[in-house]
């Protein structure tokens, strides 16, 4: 079993699924639909196929000069944009190319695994294999006047690869498979169910005014977010404020006249799950204040 907790068929509701860590953490994972995922490819080999034109541009210039030069320059670029365009994005930070980071969706590791270089680089070893070398044969094909057979052959090759999604319910690409790995939207901020509230539109409005800096978030972990849970559910005002004392020493937060404990204690625990959900997506896990990961 994962230690990122058990994944049960109660549990598994349309594209949403419900990882609790050993820490009792309800990691809440919504997986990218495949329309997203088309999307966030489609916007990637436009910008691929645009940096080729610019490098062709740029490579019409030595053609005049030296013409096997300017054709091996476009070979080159064309092999690295085709193996490492998409590695060297999901490798980042973000873990999401262009095309994924406008569609909203990224990368993560399925399960107790950190996404790993190794995970990055085996997902797209296999789109190589499994889009690009068959389009690219098909097209060698038409051009060597092979027989229709191959063409087929190759074209039930390439389907299987980009139909292989459809037909698995996560939506997996053999790639991510493969890696442990699966493609998910980008996490947002949410509230444990118990603790939200149907505040006035002024409530909201005050809520909404709270920003806090990665540094200020950081600050705590999963240990410092279950007792903030705890305080917000028993609503002991006496307690909220000693808390929300000490986490605006703690943070070095500046306290404005007129500013609810409450509503700030809540502003910072969402913020702080948001933060733990988004680095437990790739496999980092803070324990506590302590842990400085």
């Amino acid at each position: 079993m994962s230690t990122a907790g058990a994944l049960s068929a109660d549990q598994v509701k349309g594209g949403r699924r419900h990882l609790v860590t050993p820490e009792g953490i309800d990691l809440q994972i919504e997986l990218a639909d495949v329309g997203s995922r088309i999307g966030a490819f489609a916007i990637d080999l436009i910008v691929m196929i645009l940096i080729l034109l610019m490098i062709i541009f740029g490579a019409g210039s030595i053609s005049a000069y030296d013409g096997e030069v300017a054709v091996t320059i476009l070979v080159l670029v064309a092999f690295l944009l085709r193996n490492f365009y998409f590695t060297l994005f999901e490798m980042g930070r973000r873990a999401a190319t262009p095309g994924k980071m406008l569609m909203k969706i990224r990368v993560a590791a399925r399960g107790k695994a950190r996404l790993s270089a190794t995970s990055v680089f085996a997902r797209n070893a296999l789109r190589e294999i499994g889009f690009f070398l068959p389009i690219g044969f098909m097209f060698g094909i038409g051009q060597g006047g092979v027989d229709g057979w191959m063409s087929l052959l190759t074209s039930i090759w390439a389907g299987i690869f980009l139909m292989f999604p459809l037909f698995n319910r996560d939506r997996l690409r053999v790639g991510d498979l493969v890696a442990g790995t699966w493609v998910v939207k980008s996490p947002r901020p949410i509230l444990a169910a118990d603790l939200i509230t149907n505040d006035t539109p002024e409530v909201e409005a005050a809520f909404a005014k709270f920003v806090f800096t990665p540094a200020q978030i950081d600050m705590y972990g999963i240990k410092e977010l279950h007792v903030l849970e705890d305080v917000l559910r028993a609503r002991d005002r006496e307690v909220m404020s000693d808390v929300a004392t000490r986490i605006r020493t703690k943070i070095g937060w500046v306290w404005e006249e007129g500013e609810s404990n409450a509503t700030f204690l809540r502003a910072y625990y969402t913020a702080l799950r948001g933060r733990l959900e988004s680095k437990m997506l790739m496999g980092v896990r803070r324990k506590d204040k302590f842990d400085r990961r």
